[in-house]
């Protein structure tokens, strides 16, 4: 999926809080990539960042996958066309949720 062009459906725009785990605030938008399913046989989820507001969609180009080696799915990076991020960049903006999972970035 790298180097891709995707639409993202934001299902937790920036701002908001997990629905279910009411601690877990999102910096950045979150959503899924509607028609591809991920390792957990639901559609396949992902970050949106380069973007400073909420968003309820997102047409921006796949930069990084998030590959978590101890889960049964992977997350899409997805930046708008011209924006790009050091791997660095990327950790920290999905820290917010990445950290409780073993991670590697492949870009």
């Amino acid at each position: 999926m790298l180097g891709k062009t995707v639409t993202v459906t934001v299902e937790r725009p920036m701002g908001s809080y997990h629905p279910e785990h009411k601690t877990l605030y999102y910096p950045i938008n979150y959503g899924y990539i509607d028609g591809v399913m991920g390792g957990d046989g639901e559609a396949l989820d992902a970050y949106i960042v380069g973007v400073d507001c909420p968003l309820t969609e997102c047409t921006g180009r796949v930069i990084a996958v998030i590959h978590r080696k101890d889960d049964c799915e992977d997350k899409l990076v997805v930046a708008p066309e011209g924006v790009t991020l050091t791997c660095e960049a990327i950790l920290a903006a999905t820290h917010f949720q990445e950290r409780y999972f073993d991670i590697e970035i492949m870009m």
